[in-house]
């Protein structure tokens, strides 16, 4: 059997992997430098804290992949476990946040609920009164999604797959013999086709007719110099309610980030402003600051980025044989690095007709959105 993976970051890759892994014979088409898109400006994190089960459990299954990453493939990705420290200002919240953890530990996670002055253990200058309530898992961590890119691409030529950058899919059809893909150079025939292409999914998807409501959305991060000592062991933080977060990085630098307003337009992602607005890193930091007293007016920015969301309606990745042969793994909502590695076992199942993957991941189909049966993900960042 041929597949043909459409995008070459992460989540493309690690079904690339899962799949040659299984002896299944595979081709990755990127249309630009592999982890180019979405997952080149990725802020690396790595959590079990999400409000739908099915989201807890992919990134349990995904977990032990990042934990042997290093000595599987050989690349060392800078896996660290300083955890997630979530936030809650108000009580309906910490209501939420509680029957979150009930559910993280039911599925083996473990999370906990704190009292805002006991999350000081965690982040000593956190400003507890504004807060009702957190949650903490010692599970979670960062790691850097630029290596795992190349660490997944070279285990999958070594195991016989072709990973082609700079090669964009232009056209795709489909008959009783499978699946033609053609490319400004070549056409390339193939017996399935999976759709991992991130913010660019729909377009792909729209080659083969098939409509996806997966829309590209532009998302900022801040480097800064805090103004007082995070230290480097600190958790990443989320003041939930606002959709701020912040977490130390390298040489006494923090990141800062967050998203302000569902109403952000669509962007067209060939063309979009990948530096970061200052304003806008301004209000952040600001935001950051009402959250923990290291952030103060003397706080220094020293550069940015933009990257790209995939976002669905109900912020869940669509993981779903979609049309015979054609498989979607995308819409992940700025999840997709974390949940990669069990992604593309599911991915892998849907290919060959296989049950080898832990995680059921029927939720996330694409019919989803016009049975009603959709998911809610409130812990999103």
């Amino acid at each position: 059997m041929h597949v043909l993976i459409v995008g070459g970051g992460v989540v493309g890759l690690a079904c690339a992997h899962a799949l040659a892994d299984r002896g299944t014979t595979v081709t990755v088409c990127e249309a630009g430098a592999l982890g180019g898109g979405s997952t080149g400006r990725a802020a690396g994190g790595i959590r079990t804290q999400f409000s739908t089960r099915v989201n807890v459990e992919l990134s349990l299954a995904s977990i032990p992949v990042w934990e042997s990453f290093a000595d599987e493939f050989g690349v060392d990705i800078d896996y660290r476990r300083p955890g997630y420290l979530f936030l809650a200002r108000t009580e309906e919240t910490a209501d939420a946040f509680r029957a979150n953890v009930e559910m993280q530990n039911d599925a083996g996670a473990p999370s906990r609920v704190l009292d805002p002055d006991d999350a000081r253990e965690y982040v000593p200058e956190l400003r507890a009164d504004e807060f009702v309530a957190a949650t903490y898992s010692a599970a979670d961590g960062i790691a850097d999604p630029h290596s795992a890119v190349q660490g997944f691409a070279a285990a999958v030529r070594d195991a016989g797959g072709d990973v082609r950058a700079n090669t964009p899919i232009t056209d795709l059809t489909h008959d009783d013999d499978g699946w033609t893909a053609e490319t400004p150079d070549e056409r390339i025939e193939a017996d399935a086709v999976v759709c991992a292409a991130g913010a660019w999914s729909s377009r792909v998807a729209a080659l083969a007719d098939i409509d996806l409501p997966i829309a590209p959305r532009r998302r900022q991060i801040a480097v800064v110099e805090p103004e007082g000592d995070l230290p480097e062991d600190a958790p990443l933080t989320i003041d939930l309610d606002t959709g701020s977060y912040f977490r130390p990085e390298r040489e006494g630098t923090a990141i800062v980030g967050g998203h302000f307003s569902e109403s952000d337009p669509d962007v067209d992602p060939d063309r979009f402003d990948e530096g970061m607005d200052i304003d806008w890193a301004v209000e952040a930091t600001e935001r950051a600051n009402d959250c923990a007293a290291y952030f103060g007016p003397e706080t220094k920015i020293r550069n940015g980025w933009a990257g790209l969301y995939a976002v669905t309606p109900d912020h869940h990745a669509i993981v779903d044989e979609v049309e015979p042969g054609f498989v979607v793994a995308a819409g992940f909502s700025g999840h997709g690095f974390q949940h990669a590695p069990a992604t593309g076992e599911a991915v892998a199942d849907l290919c060959l007709d296989e049950d080898a993957c832990d995680v059921d991941v029927s939720a996330l189909s694409l019919d989803r959105f016009e049975s009603g049966e959709t998911l809610t993900e409130r812990n999103v960042a």
